[in-house]
């Protein structure tokens, strides 16, 4: 099949929205409602953040990233995979579902694979689909779309299912993950770029031959054990583990403080990921005029400065305005932050390997933001809220100085050096 011109800019911009905006539909719902549920129903911080381990495809879909990347078309991969989410959505509409039936947490684990694996064709795609000079607008498009379909999953899903029941809210899930595909029925595949032979890439890897069988177990490897690949994964994890405490306990935090399920659909549904549309917007207005360095640190600090106004409201200053000024601040300074980074992380990802490293990377990302939920659960019902979002938020201030002075020093790629002053 010959390959079709580029996309206009509106096209790119349609295609990636509303394929990003299909992995945050499901994705808001299980962790924005589903936790509101759940501690309503009375669980325990600890055992809502266990839950967090049902996002294991998420952290493990590196595994099968190789086979994504260099196997089937991606509008095949993705015609697929979106319409396997609208089955599942479907099926789950016909069960007579309770906030604790196993089918609903089998349910979460499902789409978390279909979300993560189309997360591995889509990020391939934005990789090769945009230029240097267009990552900062396509990591904004990929956390605002994100954070549109959040909106929908964990505000307007949560407020169908506080009037209604699961059957309903899963017909109205189905029906907009449906509106998402649209815009990849009319789309044809790119050019696939070829392996640079002297960068250390295999022959196999090409776009004319595709790696099988041993070869591709050998490419993967490959990619995971590439020159500043593991440093770069230890850099992420200090930069992530605190914010992660934090924003795990935010949720329930806010029911804890007597608010109706009602408002917190409105509140962190509806206004929180609102704003984080604005901060993905403002977050690629910052990376076409400031370098990598000076984005990562000024967001990564200005978000763990947000974090300070959820210690003050746990330590009963501000009532429920402070709440609302919190839910604003970190919304907009957290996405500014996950901007940054997920920028960073495309200028380490090779072109010709463009699924398999940015998938390694964001395996990493979603890793750390299971065992940073777990570790808010548990020093959460040990020592309480204060001091969660006390500690966490001093990690997070801590990994983000780590992240910059090690990249000061060693950058870890060349096109990382490139970007990063």
């Amino acid at each position: 099949m010959s390959a079709s011109p580029p996309l206009s800019r509106s096209r790119q911009i349609t295609l990636l929205s509303g394929l990003y905006a299909a992995q945050g539909l499901p994705f808001g719902f299980f962790t924005l409602a589903l936790p509101v549920l759940l501690r309503e129903a009375g669980w325990s911080l600890t055992a809502i953040g266990l839950l967090q381990f049902l996002a294991l495809p998420w952290a493990l879909k590196f595994l099968w990233a190789p086979v994504v990347d260099h196997h089937g078309t991606r509008r095949g991969w993705l015609l697929a995979l979106q319409g396997g989410a609208c089955v599942a959505a479907l099926l789950l509409a016909w069960m007579d579902l309770q906030v604790e039936s196993v089918a609903l947490f089998v349910a979460v684990f499902l789409f978390n694979l279909i979300a993560a694996t189309q997360d591995i064709v889509t990020d391939g795609l934005a990789v090769r689909m945009l230029n240097a000079q267009e990552r900062g607008l396509a990591n904004a498009i990929q956390v605002g779309a994100y954070r549109l379909g959040m909106i929908l999953g964990g505000g307007l899903l949560l407020w169908v299912f506080a009037r209604s029941n699961w059957s309903v809210m899963f017909v109205c899930m189905a029906a907009l993950l449906a509106i998402t595909t649209l815009p990849v029925w009319g789309w044809r595949e790119p050019a696939a770029p070829h392996a640079p032979q002297g960068a250390g890439a295999s022959p196999t890897t090409g776009a004319s031959s595709r790696p099988r069988g041993w070869s591709l177990a050998w490419a993967w490897l490959h990619r995971v054990l590439s020159p500043g690949m593991l440093t770069l994964v230890g850099l992420i994890f200090c930069y992530r583990f605190g914010d992660q405490m934090v924003s795990a306990l935010i949720t329930p935090f806010v029911l804890d403080q007597g608010v109706t399920k009602e408002t917190i659909a409105l509140m962190k549904g509806a206004v929180g990921s609102g704003t984080s549309l604005l901060g993905a917007v403002l977050g690629g207005w910052l990376m076409l005029r400031v370098s990598r360095r000076l984005a990562l640190l000024l967001t990564g600090l200005a978000q763990a400065a947000a974090f300070g106004l959820y210690i003050a409201a746990a330590c009963g200053l501000g009532g429920i305005g402070l709440l609302w000024a919190a839910t604003v601040a970190e919304g907009v300074l957290g996405t500014m932050a996950s901007v940054a980074l997920f920028a960073l992380m495309m200028d380490a990802a090779d072109p010709a390997h463009a699924g398999t490293d940015y998938t390694l990377l964001a395996s990493i990302v979603v890793a750390v933001g299971a065992l940073g939920g777990l570790a808010g659960g548990v020093v959460g019902d040990t020592l309480g809220y204060a001091w969660a979002f006390g500690i966490g938020t001093v990690l997070s201030a801590l990994g983000c100085v780590v992240l910059v002075g090690w990249l000061d020093r060693h950058p870890t790629h060349e096109r990382v050096a490139q970007a990063w002053r």
